[in-house]
């Protein structure tokens, strides 16, 4: 039960911590290129951005169960060289807290007024070397042999789509027909990013046809989880992707809350067909336990925002 509460953990946050630090990565892109859409969705991004130091610290439970969650950490699973070189417990942990370390120090200066434009672009240089590297460790680390150059962006891309999602979900009554269609814009924009990179590693690995990465889409088309994958594609994308092309759902607050929630679905279905399937026996434990500890993140998230604004406010 103990490997379930840890493998259960580490999907609900991977889930969980996609929006605060999605938050984080538009609001660096917008300190850079400015614009009204930055404006209009801030007062739903930035209470997202404060969450970021907590993700930082929830991650203690993804270190403490570093053994049930990643074969590799007992030191098997992987190749000698990667185990000694790369995939080390120690190593594992450093790369984590220096990127979550960073994350947190961006989120904070963001927050105090401090983000300009140069220390954005500083900032989204350190994301895209640091997601380069822990989006592997996180995520496809469950189950060595597997790699794809393009998942980075692929990560980086569902956490902006993840936090647009929540954005529309939890929209400000102050937000207009203007800015509701320029969330939708962004969305759509996004959501097509994540379907193009998702059909080409596809196609790519089927075009080279390499025996573990045939393995590895094998398995996750086996059993439910091809079942998963189509409802995640139909919930996540096809659905959104056609309400998005209708004006009258882009221009509308309330149509665009259920195509966040839509999208968020979608998000998480789509984490959970990535990391779920290497635990072979134990992913159904693994997915009992991780609607409980989202809640656990969701609830503690709400006790950090409402801490947050009372400070505001004193």
């Amino acid at each position: 039960m103990s490997d379930a509460l840890f493998r259960g953990w580490l999907l609900a946050w991977i889930v969980w911590s996609a929006v605060p630090v999605g938050a984080l990565l538009l609001t660096l892109i917008h300190a850079v290129t400015g614009g009204r859409w930055g404006e209009v969705l801030a007062p739903v991004l930035r209470p997202a951005i404060a969450l970021v130091p907590l993700a930082a610290l929830t991650f203690l439970g993804v270190a403490l169960g570093l053994h049930a969650a990643y074969p590799w950490a007992a030191g098997t699973g992987a190749a000698p060289d990667v185990l000694r070189l790369y995939l080390d417990p120690t190593l594992f942990l450093v790369r984590a807290a220096v990127t979550l370390a960073g994350w947190s120090l961006l989120a904070l200066l963001c927050l105090s007024g401090r983000g300009s434009k140069r220390v954005a672009g500083l900032g989204l240089t350190f994301y895209g070397l640091s997601i380069s590297l822990v989006s592997v460790d996180w995520i496809l680390s469950v189950e060595p042999g597997f790699n794809a150059s393009a998942f980075p962006a692929d990560v980086a891309l569902h956490q902006m789509l993840a936090a647009l999602a929540f954005a529309a979900l939890a929209s400000p009554p102050s937000l207009d027909a203007q800015g509701a269609s320029d969330l939708a814009g962004l969305m759509l924009a996004t959501l097509l990013g994540v379907i193009y990179l998702e059909l080409m590693s596809y196609i790519v690995a089927w075009y080279g046809d390499l025996p573990p990465k045939a393995a590895w889409y094998l398995k996750r088309g086996e059993g439910p989880w091809g079942g998963i994958l189509v409802a995640t594609l139909l919930i996540g994308g096809a659905l959104p992707f056609l309400a998005l092309l209708f004006s009258a759902v882009r221009k509308s607050p309330a149509l665009l809350r259920g195509v966040g929630l839509l999208v968020l679905v979608g998000v998480a279905g789509h984490f959970a067909w990535l990391v779920l399937p290497a635990y072979g026996e134990g992913a159904g434990a693994a997915a009992a336990v991780t609607p409980a500890a989202l809640v656990v993140l969701a609830l503690l998230s709400r006790l950090v925002s409402r801490r947050a604004g009372r400070l505001r406010h004193a």
